[in-house]
């Protein structure tokens, strides 16, 4: 039964990293693989002494952050309200309104949060300017301070209910003697989060911990370029390029192969450090650790 997924990987995930050999080539379509020629780590320094580097470097690990603060323990907080709930019915309405959000395309997404904040008849707006909070239409999605908090904001909406499915799995995974116990000891509903609930399910939290810091450069593709290249009109370049973005305009737009590979190198390489750190300092703090 696992053979079928060990093969998707082989075949889709390991059998093409044989293809980042092209970021020390300059590779040619014409020429093909083989025939182009080596330049070692030409497109490497060439990606570090870009002008716009340091503010993809910005915008990736700041997006990142912000995912994670805000993401990481919002389905944790959206399980512990749901295992509290004693009504089943509206306990499975909750549950299934907020799953639904994860399984709708990000360019579905994308056009719902253009029309909530468009400046001619958006709801927001309407909203906005009903109850005299502004005085007249903001146009959010051409202002660069508002980006990342819309960013987020959206994403958050989008996976918080199915990623508390996995916490719901595990509090329920967690023994009624403990609760039993810690209510005979005086311990409200309250404080059995704290001190039953939260423990049980730390050895979770601190897995996707480490996932979630080892995918800290992935700030994010679908949802930044469907929100702001679509703009077509540049102002939100600046704070939204991130690595993601950035390899797509360069390798696919501007058929750079050799240098937009070097960037998803870099990246890549990256990413492998942060998981290593964060899962050995998990390992010395005596917490859970992938390996």
């Amino acid at each position: 039964m696992v053979l079928p997924s060990i093969l998707f990987i082989l075949v889709f995930s390991y059998i093409p990293m044989w293809g980042v050999l092209i970021a020390f080539k300059e590779y040619n379509l014409f020429k093909g693989f083989a025939a182009s020629p080596w330049v070692g780590m030409t497109h490497f320094r060439m990606f570090f002494e870009s002008p716009e580097f340091w503010d993809i470097i910005r915008n990736t690990f700041c997006i990142s952050l912000l995912k994670l603060a805000v993401g990481f323990p919002a389905p944790i907080i959206l399980a512990l309200m749901l295992n509290e709930i004693g009504n089943m019915v509206f306990k499975r309405t909750v549950q299934t309104i907020t799953y639904i959000p994860h399984f709708i395309s990000w360019v579905v997404v994308s056009g719902l949060v253009f029309s909530m904040l468009a400046v001619d008849n958006g709801p927001v707006n309407e909203v906005l300017l009903k109850f005299s909070l502004v005085r007249e239409p903001v146009n959010w999605m051409s202002i660069p301070e508002y980006f990342w908090g819309i960013l987020v904001s959206v994403g958050v909406w989008k996976e918080i209910g199915f990623g508390s499915i996995v916490y719901l799995a595990a509090i329920a995974g967690i023994d009624p003697a403990l609760y039993e116990a810690s209510a005979l000891d005086g311990a409200n509903r309250f404080k059995q989060i704290f001190l039953v609930t939260l423990p049980g399910i730390s050895p979770v939290i601190v897995i996707f911990l480490i996932l979630g810091i080892g995918n800290i450069l992935n700030a994010g593709f679908e949802d930044i370029l469907l929100l702001t290249k679509n703009m077509n009109n540049g102002i939100l370049t600046p704070i939204a390029e991130v690595i993601d973005t950035y390899v797509y305009q360069m390798g696919i737009l501007n058929q750079r192969y050799s240098y937009a590979t070097a960037a998803g190198l870099f990246k890549s390489i990256l990413s492998i450090i942060l998981l290593f750190l964060a899962n050995t300092i998990a390992k010395r703090l005596g917490k859970a650790s992938l390996w």
